[in-house]
């Protein structure tokens, strides 16, 4: 399992993975630059750079929050401590001085960046695990999706929720994004579908965004709020024009089910993650894939060529990586199971 994110001058990709560490990699050749960061103890579910980029935040199975500093790759301080299940979501503010963390244990928790305590109480409401959470880009709102199938909107000021549940989707809200102005919020649901929503009115806009054949675990709005990415379990990456709900042009394929995904600053790429195939780039304009990074392996497998074939008892999967005719390494790969 990977997640993704990327830094705001596009220059930088980090990458959690199911191996407990985080890596980060030159966005233009694609390769690791310094050494892995360590310290969890369990999956990491999910990352984010701060505004400035001189910081990552990753939320683990093991329940914590770990800072670090991207220019030495070492923890910065104590684990942040807190949620009483696994964090699914972290995100910074716009201006880098808090952290938001969503859990399983359905709160969401605001930190401060620099002395790593809380800031009040946890934003609780939700019914069920909180899946996604998302900083409004003046920083004054967070929206958080849930199990309970809504979108909660909580006032960060106030520390309290604005108005009723968006309600409208029939199964988890897995992911929730803010537009780049701030007037509307984008949700991706485990059934099948995108909605879009007016945050003032606190309304849904439109009829739902329908195409997706399986669960919907990632949406995110281009830079300039044109456009939608989804990703989905069907192993497909969808684009949408925000206007018209319509899907823009055929889908970009995947070999495995699409965990995160999210555009480049420059709005000309998406970076996308999958269960167990690493980390994709992909061209918006040509929807082709650009490169593609296998952190698990340690390996950049962008032009290299494999064979794969399943263990008798069907518990692993065994793989040889091959580049130009000759064999790169034999790898067992243990296959994620939920």
């Amino acid at each position: 399992m990977f997640c993704v994110t990327c830094s705001s001058d596009g220059r930088k990709i980090a990458i959690g993975a199911e191996d407990k560490t985080i890596r980060i990699y030159d966005a233009e050749t694609f390769r690791q630059i310094g050494k892995s960061m360590e310290g969890h103890s369990k999956v990491i579910t999910t990352v984010a750079f701060s505004p400035d980029g001189n910081m990552i935040a990753s939320g683990s199975w093991d329940k914590t929050i770990r800072i670090y500093d991207v220019k030495t790759h070492c923890q910065i301080g104590e684990p942040l401590s807190g949620h009483t299940y696994s964090v699914s979501s972290v995100a910074f503010s716009p201006n880098g001085r808090m952290i938001a963390s969503g859990s399983y244990d359905g709160t969401v928790i605001i930190w401060n960046a620099r002395t790593h305590k809380q800031s009040g109480k946890p934003l609780m409401g939700h019914l069920y695990a909180v899946n996604s959470i998302a900083y409004s880009p003046d920083g004054t709102m967070i929206a958080s999706g849930s199990d309970d199938n809504t979108i909660r909107i909580w006032n960060l000021k106030k520390h309290r929720q604005i108005g009723l549940p968006l309600n409208g989707h029939t199964d988890s809200v897995t992911s929730v994004a803010f537009s780049p102005d701030g007037h509307k919020i984008v949700s991706g649901s485990r059934d099948k579908t995108i909605r879009i929503w007016d945050v003032g009115k606190h309304r849904q806009i439109g009829k739902p965004l329908i195409g997706h054949g399986d669960w919907v675990n990632s949406v995110a709005f281009s830079p300039d709020g044109r456009k939608i990415a989804s990703g989905s379990d069907d192993k497909t990456i969808r684009i949408w024009d925000t206007e018209t709900h319509n899907q823009d042009g055929e889908p970009l394929t995947e070999r495995d089910e699409v965990k995160t995904l999210l555009f480049i600053p420059d709005g000309n790429k998406i970076i996308s993650s999958t269960w167990s195939w690493g980390v994709r780039v992909w061209d918006v304009l040509t929807k082709k894939r650009i490169d593609h990074i296998c952190p698990l392996l340690g390996i950049d497998i962008s032009d290299i060529d494999f064979t794969m074939a399943e263990l008798e008892d069907g518990s692993e999967d065994a793989f040889k990586l091959w580049r130009n005719g000759a064999i790169v390494d034999d790898v067992l790969l243990q296959r994620y199971n939920n």
